[in-house]
């Protein structure tokens, strides 16, 4: 596991000192009113970004400062892996899109627009088709594989409800590279070269993060990990075995289904009276009161119907049948069924279908009406239920999965909670919250079948190419750093991704602390130190705020100690002050600098 936010390598040289005086930047002292989270209210206070529209952010000079730390370490760790950049257009044509369903499948997240001339466009919300068909264009012999591109990149994604600012913004710089090979061992191999380059990634960004077992979704494609960062304000649960390191996003968590029960001996289903038990709270509390036994939700079946529409297709209502002391979790839902959309049913749509008595449906109604039913894979042959009778104030006790009725089929919708058995067998799950930063995928040849992306092989015969993608959200992980790298004052900058490696303070109006300060800046620089120079004619006061609020990690004080030949050293982690001679200030800070 990564270490937490500390020292690491300084950032690369400034060309030039950069002096507040003159520098585009204005702080602000009160948190913007649209700002939930740590990382959005400091990046805007500090003036790292400013909102241009709903899920739209410019970077300003600091913002991009460390928007350019961020892409050189991942081009860094990518050129080790050998990967090749190139830059793709984010204006795309329709065509490559409608050839992989994926123009229906993004539905509404996809930005679309006509050119002059009526044609369908789009804003590229990633780019699997345009590198498949460049490769297709570019190679036709074995002896060119294997290769793995990629380009830093904006992307585009007209999310419904963007939020966090950059953290989920419509607007987006990504880094996605794609690999092709030849067989599936080669895709294996750049598989895992990627998962170790990123792993170097977050480790120099010093984030600290999680893998996680996801699903494909509509990328397609065999194996998939998520790089979650953890966070108490992610999006989104994971659940990971504290004995045995298991981990996965929560729609990727496979239920550990019980053995069927023997259905001999089983009394008979009955129907039951049972009035004003529309929930599963009212319908325990009358067993309990009714039968010698002590019932829990666990015991009975609660049938949730929703309508699902596959892209092209119409709107079909299904059951889904879970344990009634679960809810249906819509993320594990629309994961398990995508690319499909998926609604909860309205009340104009039970309207259309009277046999859908709400709080009393169960399984007979649904397959005498044709209705697909799916179930939670606890839901196994032999195990007995009390449910709907799909009359107004009736139930079944004792309905038998197997015997009485049969699903169409199991799917993962069930939540996920605290002490869920891990699938592994292990021991409990636990869960937390996390920021996507990087998924990687084995695409296989999805792409490449649609493309038909061929090459000659050895043999003489054509050889069908597999394909692997690979993400790192490049602008969500400014704002990754952000939240995991702060406190009440403001930012804290590592090293390694810093705007400036020093932040160096007059605190003195003596035209000689004032002569000396920006020597001692210049020397600093031709040391090979970036340096940021508040040089305004601010008060003391105001120019320590703003240096903490802005986070770099060395704070350089030319005060009045000066006078008595020293300066202050400020280590912005630590929050320690060393008071160092003036005569070897330059190699001092240069160490505090370099960690």
């Amino acid at each position: 596991m990564p270490r937490a936010c500390g020292p690491g390598r300084p950032t690369k040289v400034s060309a030039v000192i950069t002096r507040m005086s003159t520098l585009f930047l204005r702080t602000l002292r009160d948190d913007p009113a649209d700002a939930e989270v740590p990382s959005h209210k400091l990046l805007v206070r500090a003036g790292y970004v400013r909102r241009a529209a709903p899920g739209v952010y410019s970077w300003l000079p600091l913002g991009l400062r460390v928007l350019k730390a961020v892409e050189d370490v991942v081009r860094e760790e990518m050129s080790a892996i050998g990967a090749q950049e190139i830059l793709l257009p984010a204006l795309l044509p329709r065509d490559p899109y409608e050839t992989t369903g994926r123009w229906t499948e993004y539905g509404d997240s996809l930005f679309r627009l006509k050119d002059r001339k009526g044609a369908d466009m789009l804003l590229g919300p990633t780019h699997e088709e345009l590198f498949a068909q460049l490769v297709r264009s570019e190679y036709s012999s074995y002896k060119d594989l294997p290769v793995i591109l990629y380009q830093i990149q904006t992307k585009y994604r007209d999310e419904e409800r963007p939020r966090a600012g950059i953290l989920r913004g419509r607007e987006f710089v990504m880094k996605d590279a794609y690999s092709f090979d030849l067989d599936d061992d080669g895709l294996k191999a750049a598989y895992h070269a990627h998962r170790e380059a990123y792993q170097k990634i977050f480790r120099r960004l010093e984030v600290t993060y999680v893998i996680v077992a996801a699903t494909s979704g509509a990328m397609g494609g065999s194996a998939s990990e998520e790089f979650l960062a953890e966070s108490e304000v992610g999006e989104d649960t994971f659940v990971r075995c504290l004995e045995s390191g298991y981990a996965a996003n929560v729609e990727a968590v496979i239920t550990t289904a019980p053995q069927p029960i023997p259905f001999d001996g089983l009394p008979q289903a009955q129907i039951h009276e049972t009035p004003d038990t529309p929930t599963i709270e009212t319908l325990v509390q009358w067993a309990n009161a009714t039968f010698d036994h002590n019932y829990g939700g666990h015991d009975t079946l609660k049938n949730v119907m929703v309508k699902i529409r596959r892209p092209g297709g119409d709107w079909e209502i299904t059951g889904i049948g879970v344990p009634g002391d679960r809810e249906v979790d819509m993320k594990r839902l629309e994961a398990a069924v995508e690319p499909a959309e998926v609604e909860i049913l309205s009340e104009a749509d039970f309207a259309a279908n009277p046999f859908l008595v709400k709080g009393y449906i169960g399984p007979k109604a649904l397959a005498a009406n044709g209705i697909t039913y799916l179930v939670d894979p606890r839901v196994v042959d032999g195990t007995s239920w009390i449910t709907g009778a799909d009359e107004p104030g009736r139930h079944y006790v004792g309905l038998v999965a197997g015997r009485d009725f049969t699903a169409d089929g199991t799917i993962e919708a069930a939540e996920v909670r605290d002490g869920d058995p891990s699938p592994d067998g292990k021991g409990p799950l636990v869960s937390a919250k996390g920021i996507e930063i990087g998924h990687i995928f084995q695409l296989g040849q999805k792409y490449t079948d649609a493309f038909e992306v061929d090459v000659l092989g050895e043999s003489g015969k054509p050889v069908r190419l597999t394909m692997g993608s690979y993400g790192v959200g490049v602008s969500r992980l400014v704002a990754v750093i952000a939240e995991q790298c702060h406190d009440e004052k403001g930012l804290r900058w590592p090293r390694s991704v810093a705007p400036y490696a020093v932040h160096l303070v007059i605190a003195n109006k003596d035209e000689a602390a004032i002569t000396g300060a920006h020597e001692l800046a210049e020397d600093l620089d031709a040391a090979g130190l970036s340096v940021l120079l508040d040089d305004r004619k601010a008060s003391p006061g105001v120019k320590f705020k703003d240096a903490e609020l802005l986070g770099m990690p060395v704070v350089v004080v030319v005060g009045r100690g000066y006078a008595n030949g020293t300066i202050e050293i400020r280590d912005r982690f630590t929050g320690e002050t060393t008071e160092v001679a003036v005569d070897g200030a330059v190699d001092a800070v240069t160490a505090a600098a370099r960690g």
